[in-house]
């Protein structure tokens, strides 16, 4: 290897150490290393193991005076042939440049300016000014930082997960550009087209490919029937963010073949008639391995620890259905359906709004519990979250998606469904994933009923899934119960229960304990978790309700009386619109006016590159 780790200081030092062991100390704790301790440095040389970097400094202060320090953690690479200054001698010619960098206080604060100045440019997208500083600290910084951090790394490095063994997901992925499109689209449009370059030619795709060669991985393979509906939403979100149309004219292979690939909006059709071509004997989806919820395993009947519930090979049948997947699907057609209509496809987009239509029907009439839309069907044809059942007898997914779709708007089941969540299944930490929680191992339903109660996807408090309910509570009209839901789960609001919490207060955790669990409340697997981006749309798309779409910007808070007033900046493609919202008034409909002119409606037309255009919305 070529590169290697440097930390340096910029001033002469009395000894140092790189050794874990000697520094510490074998029976010492970090509370107490051994060499500081001692009050001298020990000069250890770590061959591997476990390195550390110290520096033993010895200053003298008169009264009144300062010294400035800086110390340097950096990393270099050597040029191929040039690793060595002597045998055995590394080459630190690139390390001593790098700290001749930083040499000097004001070298610091010239890259301090320059690092901050960036990341202003970057977070300039979205900025929100309000009288809730928690508020702002969320949307303005924390928020979209987490979507950058998960949408480089995934979920392939973390405090809980190590390596890039698991590559990153089809589903994940897609997910994570729709909190990042609008950060750096030139990257989101590049992870768009390595995405569907996974996918195979019937429409499905690899579950997890790698990102350093681009190839899915054959050991997971594909089957988890979710993941072609997310390539729609993800190319959806980056054309509504960038107006790129010409992304959907993409020569993309399928299943990195060069020989054989087709254009990107080819990919999406083959995506949605996936779904189509994939019905079981309701007329709903074919959940396959799983749908979202990889831990809701119908078809695997894994009885052994050998057979992991992600590889095991299934049960032959096509009965298990997913009204999850339903809910997606109905959501993602209008989506594919106005892509459609771009590429000049009529018929397809007709056809797309048809089948939409088919599969709304079909869950309203076999997906409805009396009460609640129900999860799904086993692989014996019987009910999933329903009320027949003793445990697990409703879920949060199809409830929040179901409704995000539309699904029960019109006769009141949307309302229903929601306020079944809140009856049964909201806490004061947030919305758990299914009650009442699996008390004994169902093979029918696999690893979801392994957890203990209360953890994980069994009545774990999921926070990926929290925000389809809140997105859903503002299809209805009910942002007060939205941003309550919002601020259960948002770091900004937990810091005064950060013993309770124990992890960051300004990331999101994939989950919570729930109200099953010992340790109600307890947060685990913080940072790379789709819940980041999620939860920017919940908060910027639609309940402060500043979003893109095809034909303009849509203005459309819908936040409830506690904010009451709020203005969002808004650079979209090439424009900069400044929303300036009074929530004060309880219209039914926000009332707008465009650079002082009202308008009908809440779409804002798209400005040409370089204007500015200033907007004033009271709801």
């Amino acid at each position: 290897r070529n590169h290697y780790a440097v930390f340096g200081v910029n001033t002469a030092v009395a000894g140092f150490d790189t050794d874990r062991e000697t520094f510490v100390g074998r029976f010492n704790g970090l509370h107490e290393p051994e060499v500081v301790l001692a009050g001298k440095s020990s000069n250890s040389v770590a061959s591997g193991w476990a390195p550390i970097g110290s520096h033993h400094l010895e200053l003298v202060l008169a009264p009144g005076k300062r010294a400035q320090l800086v110390f340097v953690l950096g990393y270099v690479e050597n040029p191929v042939g040039e690793k060595w200054e002597r045998p055995g001698v590394v080459n630190k010619a690139p390390a001593r440049a790098l700290l001749a960098r930083f040499a000097e206080p004001a070298q610091v604060e010239a890259a301090v300016a320059k690092l901050r100045d960036h990341w202003s440019r970057l977070l300039g997208a979205y900025v929100l000014e309000s009288p809730d500083e928690r508020l702002n600290r969320m949307v303005n910084t924390w928020n979209p930082y987490q979507c950058m951090v998960t949408f480089n790394m995934s979920r392939s490095a973390s405090y809980f997960e190590s390596g890039i063994g698991r590559g990153m997901g089809f589903r994940d992925s897609n997910q994570d550009l729709l909190g990042f499109v609008h950060l750096v689209p030139a990257r989101a449009r590049e992870r768009i087209l390595d995405i569907a370059a996974t996918q195979f030619a019937d429409g499905s795709a690899y579950h997890q490919y790698q990102p350093l060669t681009k190839r899915g991985n054959h050991d997971i393979g594909s089957g988890f029937n979710d993941d072609p509906l997310w390539l729609i939403e993800g190319v959806a979100a980056y054309i509504r963010e960038t107006g790129d149309e010409a992304i959907l004219t993409e020569d993309v292979p399928f299943d990195n073949d060069p020989s054989n690939s087709a254009s990107l909006i080819e990919h999406l059709r083959r995506s949605f008639h996936y779904t189509v071509n994939n019905l079981g004997p309701h007329g709903l989806p074919l959940i396959g391995r799983a749908d979202w919820n990889d831990c809701l395993n119908l078809n695997c009947f894994s009885e052994t620890p050998d057979e992991p519930y992600q590889t095991t090979a299934n049960r032959e049948g096509r009965t298990a259905e997913s009204v999850f997947i339903a809910g997606l699907f109905v959501h993602a057609a209008p989506a594919f359906a106005e892509l459609a209509e771009l590429m000049g496809f009529a018929d397809e987009a007709a056809a797309a709004r048809d089948h939409a239509a088919r599969m709304e029907r079909a869950v309203l009439e076999h997906g409805w519990d009396g009460d609640w839309f129900l999860r799904a069907y086993d692989f014996f044809g019987r009910k999933v979250g329903s009320r027949d059942c003793d445990e697990g007898r409703i879920f949060i997914e199809p409830q929040g998606f179901c409704v995000m779709a539309g699904i029960g708007a019109r006769d009141g089941k949307a309302l229903q469904a929601l306020d079944s969540v809140k009856r049964h299944l909201d806490t004061r930490y947030g919305i758990v994933l299914n009650q009442p929680a699996y008390s004994t191992y169902h093979v029918e339903l696999g690893e979801i009923s392994s957890y203990p109660p209360g953890y994980k996807e069994n009545a774990g408090i999921f926070c990926h899934n929290n925000p389809w309910v809140m997105i859903a509570e503002t299809v209805v009209g009910r942002g007060d119960r939205a941003f309550d839901y919002y601020r259960k789960i948002a770091p900004a609001w937990l810091e005064e229960i950060s013993e309770v919490h124990r992890t960051e207060p300004y990331v999101y955790a994939q989950m919570v304990a729930g109200r099953d669990a010992v340790r109600h409340g307890e947060a685990k697997n913080s940072w790379l978790t789709g819940t980041a981006a999620w939860n920017w749309v919940a908060i910027a798309n639609h309940i402060l309700g500043i979003r893109p779409e095809l034909g303009g910007l849509r203005v459309a808070p819908c936040i409830g009386a506690e904010v009451p007033h709020f203005t969002v900046t808004r650079r979209c493609r090439g424009a900069v619109y400044r929303i300036r919202v009074d929530n004060r008034l309880e219209h039914s409909v926000p009332l707008l006016k465009v650079d002082g002119k009202a308008i009908d409606g809440t779409l804002v037309p798209w400005a040409p590159a370089g204007a500015t255009v200033e907007i004033e919305c009271r709801t």
